[in-house]
């Protein structure tokens, strides 16, 4: 398992306004002072600790991701979202093979190592995108799903980049960036606003996952 590093000015501010956000969060939704359902402020705050994890390359990403994903999929069932649904169960599958992956996937078992994407891999990934947003889109359609070209290509979007975050490929971020400025007009327009305003988190710390896996990037690469 990766060693944590040292604690940064940074982490101290995460941890704190992570604690006091969720923290205001849940006491916010049980006393009905704000209107968000409780299971809206656990996909937050379970999110908001998966991506966090994964910027600090830390196998914990995956199975608090696992959770995260059990409460999306509660939710966007209730929103009508049918394919972010489809999507959460896929994330798990994909969750515990990136979760034995980072751990066995290095050589000889060991600890993958941040990685590039080839050329041939962005080919093939980006030709099966085009079709799968083209398909999916008109299927989402016929079933009566509320955005159904947003929904689509955000979900190929994620799919995509769990698949790269599973092999430890940087580009990952590259994907996650896109994917979630879509995501936060997407979940805006379905009134789900604390998850909206997640995404706008999870876009800034997807801007510091990149950095960092840069530096480590170059470090491996000497």
């Amino acid at each position: 398992m990766k060693k944590r590093m040292p604690r940064t000015k940074l982490d101290w501010f995460f941890w704190t306004g992570f604690i006091l956000g969720s923290t205001g969060l849940l006491f916010g939704s049980y006393l009905h002072k704000i209107p968000i359902t409780v299971t809206e402020d656990w996909g937050f705050i379970t999110g908001a600790l998966t991506v966090w994890w994964t910027v600090k390359e830390d196998v914990w990403n995956w199975p608090v991701g696992i959770i995260n994903d059990i409460f999306f999929i509660i939710l966007f069932w209730r929103a009508g979202l049918f394919a972010d649904t489809l999507l959460q169960v896929v994330y798990i599958i994909l969750a515990i093979w990136g979760w034995y992956w980072w751990l066995k996937g290095g050589k000889n078992k060991s600890e993958l190592k941040i990685s590039k994407v080839s050329l041939k891999e962005t080919i093939w990934l980006t030709l099966l995108g085009i079709v799968s947003i083209i398909l999916m889109t008109r299927y989402l359609a016929t079933v009566g799903d509320s955005a159904p070209l947003g929904d689509a290509l955000t979900t190929v979007l994620s799919l995509v980049a769990t698949y790269m975050l599973t092999l430890k490929q940087i580009e990952n971020w590259y994907v996650w960036i896109t994917a979630d400025v879509i995501y936060i007009w997407l979940y805006a327009s379905q009134n789900l606003y604390l998850t909206s305003v997640l995404y706008v988190i999870f876009l800034l710390m997807c801007l510091q996952g990149l950095r960092e896996w840069r530096v480590t990037l170059s470090r491996i690469r000497g």
